[in-house]
């Protein structure tokens, strides 16, 4: 009887034993899973923030080149400006000698008799005006046609008025001095003169309206 008593203790002892190593494992087994779950989402979270940085790098880059882009346009579009407008001061400022070329010229009398050296004289002038305004067209500076042309403030400096029944207002009748363009920009505005309607045709038309009235207002005895 002894003996199956130790036979039984020991079988329960073993069993007990069975069941403690049997938890043990299911509670490594679930720290084995959490963990590596919790390493999953690690790299996880750790590829959504290399993902996010490229992305972000990629932006940075894409905003650079177009910077780079607009700097290279602008710097050209400046190079372009100072080879085409760079000598805008020095033009500007030897148009003064022609203008004077141009009035020396004009004062000449054409239909007089001049001797033989004035001739001369008035010859070479002439030729010196041509190669100045040739000079101009090479360097891209041009007159500006202003006869029987509308006036635009853009181009044109009205000096004066001038009444005149057979046009139009607003047209250039008279250029006091000429303007100039160098390329597509203005160089210096033309001087002008420009047409009005005289106030006397105003005045008049006024006055005959009025006898027109009174004429009616006598006609009419109610008035």
């Amino acid at each position: 009887m002894a003996k199956e008593k130790d036979n039984i203790q020991e079988k329960v002892i073993e069993s007990n034993d069975s069941e403690i190593t049997n938890e043990n494992d299911l509670e490594n087994a679930e720290d084995l899973v959490s963990e590596e779950n919790s390493d999953n989402d690690d790299q996880k979270s750790e590829e959504d923030k290399l993902i996010e940085e490229i992305a972000v790098l990629k932006e940075e880059k894409i905003r650079v080149l177009a910077e780079m882009e607009n700097l290279r346009k602008r710097f050209n579009r400046d190079k372009i400006d100072s080879i085409k407008y760079g000598s805008v001061n020095f033009a500007r400022d030897i148009l003064t000698p022609g203008d004077n070329l141009e009035r020396a010229l004009s004062a000449i009398d054409k239909d007089a008799d001049h001797p033989e050296s004035i001739k001369n004289l008035i010859d070479g002038l002439l030729m010196v005006k041509k190669e100045f305004a040739s000079t101009l067209e090479k360097n891209g500076i041009s007159k500006i046609d202003t006869k029987n042309k509308k006036f635009n403030p853009n181009l044109h400096q009205a000096m004066m008025e001038i009444e005149n029944d057979d046009m139009d207002e607003g047209l250039v009748v008279q250029e006091i001095q000429t303007g100039y363009m160098i390329h597509d920009r203005l160089l210096r505005p033309a001087m002008v003169g420009v047409s009005k309607k005289p106030k006397q045709q105003v005045n008049t038309g006024a006055n005959t309206n009025g006898k027109s009235d009174i004429k009616e207002s006598e006609k009419d005895p109610k008035n």
